[in-house]
């Protein structure tokens, strides 16, 4: 049965996981106290908290704060660094410490917020990242860029743009001049074609009333 200083600490880490941004886990064999004060001191600059721990009781802190995954990065001997700010800060802060000074510590996962695990490749990834300001300036560095390229393409020749415009309109009102015009020639032609076999009618009808004059003109001249 658990001693009640067990159940304490229990609660205590399912706390620290709950409040926590990150769970950071590392090996811890090999370290002396001079190194694990030093490495304490360091990361909690950074606002991190950096535990050595039981494996037994961290699994169920994990189970008790519904952070189950949390039990995957805790094998062997095992510290866990609890960071309540930016993961990248808490991450950079025990990666700068292990490369510093070259430990023996060697990062065996994170967990982010209720995330999945990260593999160590993951975390020394993330520890890698420029500080979150700096990534902002360069996100909106990057945003802004073609934006002020699309404003200069905008601005720098828009009375090129305007003289484009007026030489388009000019060049559609040719057009429909021409268009015009050919429509005039177009209606002409029919009127002529309309007008021809209606001659060649009235042409074709004279002829008989021409014909019948000269027939009764012809025995008028006789009888005389």
């Amino acid at each position: 049965m658990p001693t009640q200083a067990k159940m304490n600490k229990v609660t205590e880490l399912k706390e620290k996981l709950e409040r926590s941004s990150i769970a950071l886990t590392t090996s811890c064999t090999n370290i002396n106290v001079n190194e694990l004060n030093e490495l304490r001191k360091r990361t909690r600059e950074a606002g991190v908290e950096f535990i050595i721990i039981k494996n037994t009781l961290m699994h169920l802190a994990a189970d008790a704060a519904k952070k189950p995954q949390v039990k995957e990065i805790v094998q062997g001997p095992t510290a866990i660094a609890f960071g309540y700010a930016e993961p990248v800060d808490v991450a950079k802060a025990v990666q700068e410490y292990i490369t510093s000074t070259r430990s023996e510590l060697t990062i065996q996962g994170a967990v982010i917020g209720d995330g999945p695990v990260l593999p160590a490749s993951d975390v020394i990834r993330l520890a890698s990242l420029p500080p979150k300001p700096q990534l902002v300036a360069q996100l909106l560095g990057q945003i802004q860029a073609p934006i002020y390229g699309l404003l200069n393409v905008l601005n720098g020749p828009l009375w090129n743009f305007g003289g484009l415009l007026q030489a388009r309109i000019q060049q559609m009102e040719s057009a429909g001049e021409v268009a015009s015009s050919v429509a005039t020639e177009d209606a002409a032609e029919v009127t002529a074609e309309d007008d021809a076999p209606a001659a060649e009618a009235t042409a074709e009808d004279d002829a008989p009333a021409a014909e019948a004059t000269a027939e009764d003109d012809a025995p008028a001249a006789e009888a005389t």
